[in-house]
């Protein structure tokens, strides 16, 4: 039954804290990325570790999750989440390699958990609004994603806060996230017993894995991820070659996100009113080909601005999207839980294989041709994908 009308913008509240502490933990880190390896003495590689740490911890974690929310029942589990996150900040801020890196693995493990069974808890609260939720929750992720890595070096420099508390500042939100989900859990009125005999009913996730359905959502997700990193990571790179410069290039990575942000919002919204999304994927997926195959013809400064513009837009709205589809797809909150494992499991390692594959083209071809080639075909695959993954089934 859908939350009553008494608790609806308490859990409304509650989704929206839990996108705010998503992503904030992970960006805020890249900026600040050269600062902690010239601090603590550490190698290019093992400061790279930094970023990648988050990304293994989702793949690791994310099938382990459901099974965590029907131990703990889905609400307790996102407050482990919480603290976990909550703990994992404190330690990375620690100005020594241990720490650094235990601290940034518990973050992972954190923010896996809360990824994985926020669509859950959307399904179970709000069966018919899974897609405004969604749009509320991926769109709050978003901007403090994007916030984040703007803010950090100002207040790690301008500030004069450090990389140690500038980093340190971000575990405000996941207070404020601990604080609000302690009313929720005092809130619900299911005594907990029942609330993990109803997260362990009737469902084997065993069968999802021999889902054509599931793994067309799973590649939707992957697919996605494995591009949207790949912007992250390469397209500054990308745009300086077109003559852009690095300043320019960088902004450009910010712009790319903002941007975004009204598909990210409109497109969960708008799926949930059809039957099914392939109008929708198809209108991304062809989006997202155009974008990149205008890179690959090039043309003045102005026309590449437009495709970039084109490809944060599209997007924007493939992120939202494939979240709203783990609850689109689920009949319940349990298959909705085990099904975000499974692609979010899946789509980390897209994410993680993503920019090294692509950056090994470069290396191999010395130019971008190849890899954007490569990015297009990825689109396209995505595109079919999606089109399986709208269709108005259940796993």
């Amino acid at each position: 039954m859908e939350a009553s009308s008494n608790k609806r913008m308490l859990y409304l509240i509650a989704i929206m804290v839990i996108g705010f502490n998503l992503r904030p933990a992970i960006t805020s880190v890249g900026p600040l990325l050269g600062t902690i390896r010239d601090q603590i003495g550490l190698e290019n590689w093992s400061a790279g570790t930094i970023t990648s740490l988050p990304l293994i911890a989702f793949a690791v974690i994310s099938p382990l999750a459901p099974r965590i929310g029907r131990r703990l029942g889905n609400d307790q589990a996102v407050m482990l989440g919480l603290i976990l996150l909550f703990v994992g900040i404190g330690m990375r801020s620690v100005p020594y390699t241990p720490p650094l890196f235990i601290g940034t693995a518990i973050i992972g493990v954190g923010i896996a958990i809360m990824n994985v069974l926020l669509p859950a808890v959307i399904k179970e609260k709000f069966p018919h609004k899974v897609g405004q939720m969604t749009s509320v929750y991926s769109t709050s992720m978003a901007i403090f994603a994007a916030t984040a890595s703007g803010l950090s070096v100002p207040l790690a420099k301008n500030a004069g806060l450090g990389w140690e508390l500038a980093l340190l500042s971000w575990a405000v939100l996941a207070v404020v996230g601990i604080i609000v989900w302690v009313f929720v859990l005092r809130q619900d009125s299911t005594p907990k017993e029942e609330q993990i005999a109803l997260s362990n009913r009737s469902f084997n996730d065993g069968n999802l894995w021999k889902s054509p359905l599931a793994w067309q959502v799973t590649l939707f997700m992957g697919l996605q991820s494995f591009i949207f990193y790949v912007i992250v990571s390469w397209l500054p790179e990308i745009m300086q070659s077109f003559g852009f410069s690095v300043s320019a290039a960088g902004w450009l990575v910010a712009y790319v996100q903002f941007v975004g942000l009204p598909s990210t919002f409109l497109a969960p919204v708008l799926a949930e009113k059809f039957s099914n999304q392939q109008g929708i994927v198809l209108g991304i997926g062809g989006g997202a080909t155009i974008g990149f195959a205008g890179l690959l013809i090039g043309g003045p400064l102005p026309l590449i601005f437009v495709w970039v513009t084109l490809i944060g837009v599209t997007f924007g709205g493939a992120i939202s999207l494939s979240l709203a589809m783990l609850g689109m797809r689920a009949r319940n909150a349990e298959q909705a839980s085990s099904l975000s494992g499974m692609a979010q499991s899946i789509g980390y390692i897209f994410a993680a294989v993503g920019p090294l594959f692509i950056g090994l083209l470069f290396d191999i071809t010395h130019a971008w041709n190849a890899s954007l080639i490569a990015i297009v075909v990825i689109c396209l695959l995505m595109t079919l994908a999606g089109l399986g993954a709208g269709r108005n089934r259940y796993v």
